[in-house]
């Protein structure tokens, strides 16, 4: 038995992939637990943009949004792996971002934690980019078309994806509205149905089981499709910040369970990954929303980690 150990985090392994110990009677010990969506900040800007981002859509955080918070919310919530979501909001961000993803993934067996690139819809070099990062094996690219401000079917993107999955690299995308920016329709379920229309790759991820607060359109138009779909931010209660600072929740998430196992069945379970969107998201209440949910054990351990295992073994 090994024991890997990192600040202020233990790990204790026997096998691969590493599991994070977690406590004995914690129902998830038996399961592969890997959390595909979540978001850090480097630590001097960290608090700054949570900060900022909270206000932005009146929403509780959960993290203060650095590295350690979440490694302590992971051997808090028994979650055995992270994986990183930055986002390039601008074209120069790529070079510190895909810096740091190489950086993570260099120790992703010891940290747990597993980041994904980023690029910017307007780089002109956005070949020359997706080369270095599948030279590195950095496993995927995250584009958020809302706060990237373009919108996800425009041929900037198409050539960035189609290229992408050419490469071997995954692209998780933001799928619906987004709280943060009300109105805004860069990624709506309409212009995702031309994407997937367009490039056929189950390569392709969509956030928020395909569309936030769209999921009648998903069941139209996504589900059934060549993509997979995460879990993260629609089952678990939206905690909002009033003006008086007085925070009110709704107390089951925006997608109702009863749809939420329709969508996964009729997609099929395994291309299905479950995803907290920690820090707007907490990982623990994100977990027990899917183990006490109706879908059988087989279901559960699929989504809650053996589907991003079969993505993430080389990481792992």
């Amino acid at each position: 038995m090994n024991m890997n150990t990192t600040t202020n985090t233990t790990y204790m392994t026997d096998s691969k992939p590493n599991i994070m110990t977690v406590p004995p009677n914690d129902p998830t010990c038996e399961r592969l637990i890997i959390d595909f969506h979540t978001h850090t900040f480097p630590d001097s800007l960290a608090r700054r943009a949570v900060l900022k981002l909270s206000q932005a859509a009146s929403l509780k955080n959960y993290l203060d949004g650095t590295l350690l918070d979440l490694k302590k919310s992971m051997q808090r919530s028994g979650i055995h792996y992270s994986v990183l979501l930055p986002v390039a909001t601008k074209t120069e961000h790529y070079l510190s971002i895909n810096s740091i993803a190489k950086e993570v993934n260099a120790t992703s067996k010891y940290d747990h934690l597993i980041s994904f690139g980023s690029l910017h819809p307007d780089n002109a070099n956005y070949k020359e980019i997706i080369d270095d990062l599948a030279d590195y094996q950095v496993p995927g690219i995250k584009l958020q078309p809302i706060n990237q401000l373009k919108s996800i079917d425009d041929i900037s993107y198409l050539r960035i994806i189609d290229y992408a999955v050419s490469m071997g690299l995954y692209v998780l995308i933001h799928a619906g509205y987004d709280i943060s920016s009300p109105g805004a329709e860069f990624s709506t379920v309409a212009k995702l149905k031309n994407v997937v229309n367009t490039i056929h790759s189950e390569k392709i991820i969509l956030a928020h089981m395909g569309g936030i607060n769209e999921w009648d359109l998903v069941e139209e138009w996504i589900i059934g499709k060549d993509v997979c779909l995460d879990t993260s931010f629609v089952l678990t209660p939206l905690r909002h910040i009033c003006q008086n600072g007085n925070v009110t929740f709704k107390e089951d998430g925006p997608l109702p369970m009863e749809q939420f196992i329709r969508m996964v069945r009729n997609h099929g379970v395994n291309r299905i990954l479950f995803g907290s969107d920690s820090p707007w998201s907490d990982q623990g209440e994100s977990l027990k929303a899917i183990l006490k949910s109706p879908l059988t054990e087989e279901e559960k351990t699929a989504i809650l980690g053996e589907n991003a295992k079969h993505i993430l073994t080389e990481w792992l």
